[in-house]
């Protein structure tokens, strides 16, 4: 910006294994969100490189990229990104239809995959006939539909009650007890420490890497 460079992120160096549920915290503009876009490969690192399952993202041409989001990872974002004139089967049938599934295969998949979140009763609902908590849902749903390997949330229950948000929390919990690596943004405290791994991130640095131990019931992070 002008004359003055800001790093989104600084010489950040880290691994996060398959399987790991990871927190991602930080003040606003700290370099999280920028940090999420280039794992989900929505962005590309003007240095550095980022290896996925071992292979170097950079040589990836769009078209695989493309391919690679929407076989491989889910996406759960705090807004929802339902589209609102569809109903919720519709809204969790769409990655499969930029993939090229037939129809029936697609209503299939979807359907097992709102019932997997506890929605199947809502399959005709639209999103302006859910709560927040449903809608939520539909989102997860939608982004398990294609069974990926990884899935990114960036505040996934910032814009729902308490209640909505820990039946959220609880749901994330029983993906990653399946083998769902997932990598979650988010401000709050409580909310992070759900998660096996709390990285917190500060002007583009990494301020500090907790790992998780269960003790008496309780998550404890050193």
């Amino acid at each position: 910006m002008g004359d003055a460079e800001v790093r989104a992120l600084d010489g950040v160096n880290l691994e996060i294994e398959q399987g790991t549920y990871a927190a991602i915290m930080g003040p606003s503009g700290s370099g999280k969100t920028t940090f999420l876009d280039i794992l989900g490969c929505l962005s590309r690192p003007t240095k550095g490189t980022y290896y996925l399952k071992g292979q170097p993202v950079s040589t990836y041409s769009e078209a695989q990229l493309a391919k690679l989001r929407n076989e491989e990872m889910g996406f759960v974002f705090q807004n929802f990104n339902l589209l609102p004139r569809s109903t919720a089967l519709a809204n969790v049938e769409l990655p499969m239809l930029y993939d090229g599934v037939p129809r029936k295969e697609r209503i299939r998949r979807a359907t097992e995959a709102l019932v997997a979140v506890g929605l199947g009763e809502r399959l005709d609902h639209r999103p302006n006939e859910l709560s927040g908590g449903q809608r939520q849902r539909v989102a997860i749903a939608r982004a398990l539909v294609n069974k990926p390997s990884i899935v990114f949330a960036d505040e996934p229950t910032g814009n729902l009650d308490t209640k909505s948000g820990q039946s959220i929390l609880q749901l994330f919990d029983e993906l990653n007890a399946t083998g769902h690596t997932i990598v979650m943004v988010t401000h709050e405290r409580d909310v992070a420490e759900h998660a096996r791994r709390i990285i917190t991130f500060r002007d583009g640095n990494i301020l500090n890497d907790e790992r998780g131990a269960k003790k008496d019931g309780v998550w404890q992070y050193a």
